[in-house]
């Protein structure tokens, strides 16, 4: 009886043996398929993940900047800076200066009708702009006929043009004077590349291409500041002819005014 006994207890140790092994098996399974379905799940999002984000604009010029030397591009966007320096001063000042002339015709009519001459004239004291000035020019010779009156007007009228027309051509300086620096630049690039082949003996693709690449970017940048200015030198050259329209249509008019009014 007690060998009985003794064969179920080494049964039983052998099968709770048995059972624990197999556990701790199904266990190393189990977690070898979980490492498993983790690792693939990661290559699969590493895989279908988007690319880096690229480098900002900014960061690009930035670098083709420090990539085309200091010599040359420095140059180049002093006349970018400088050039829109002045167009930016000029866009104010031709704002401020343009006028409505049918309100200001209409308000020195009035005048003249109701107070004379020195009341228009005191309309456009009030009034800013280059028409109302060539306005009061013309009014201050109406007592000496109408010829002196358009003498005064044409003699004024150019004055004006001068201050409004005043410093476009260092505009147009700078957008002829960029792109000549970017070739300039190419230029003394491309010697130094030259010199780097014959320093080496070899005709490397990768020097030569190094070489033109850097050259080039002097090139690109002087042509990107010209036609950035061009833009603007336009638009000024727009907005004065606009302006000196209405100062010939105006000055016109209050010539055929003072002739009424006579």
């Amino acid at each position: 009886m007690k060998n009985i006994f003794a064969l179920l207890a080494l049964f039983g140790l052998f099968l709770v043996g048995t059972y624990n092994a197999y556990a701790q098996d199904a266990d190393t399974i189990a977690t070898e398929e979980v490492v498993e379905e983790t690792t693939a799940v990661m290559e699969e999002t590493t895989a279908e993940a988007p690319p880096a984000s690229e480098d900002s604009f900014h960061q690009v010029i930035k670098q083709k900047f420090i990539e085309g030397g200091p010599g040359f591009m420095g140059i180049v966007l002093l006349c970018l800076i400088l050039g829109l320096a002045l167009a930016i001063e000029r866009i104010i000042y031709l704002n401020m200066a343009t006028t409505d002339t049918d309100k200001l015709l209409n308000d020195v009519e009035s005048a003249l009708n109701n107070g004379g001459v020195d009341a228009a004239k005191e309309v456009c004291r009030n009034t800013k702009g280059p028409v109302a000035s060539i306005f009061y020019q013309g009014l201050e010779r109406s007592n000496e006929g109408v010829e002196m009156v358009e003498k005064s007007i044409v003699s004024y009228g150019s004055v004006q043009m001068g201050l409004l027309e005043k410093g476009l051509s260092w505009i147009s300086l700078f957008i002829a004077l960029a792109p000549m620096l970017g070739f300039m630049g190419t230029v003394i690039g491309m010697i130094g590349a030259f010199d780097a082949i014959e320093a080496a003996g070899d005709i490397s693709p990768s020097l030569v291409a190094g070489g033109i690449k850097v050259a080039l970017l002097t090139t690109v940048f002087g042509l990107i500041v010209a036609m950035i200015l061009q833009i603007f030198y336009n638009y000024l050259i727009a907005k004065v002819d606009s302006i000196v329209n209405s100062m010939e249509d105006a000055s016109i008019s209050l010539i055929d005014l003072l002739v009424k009014n006579k």
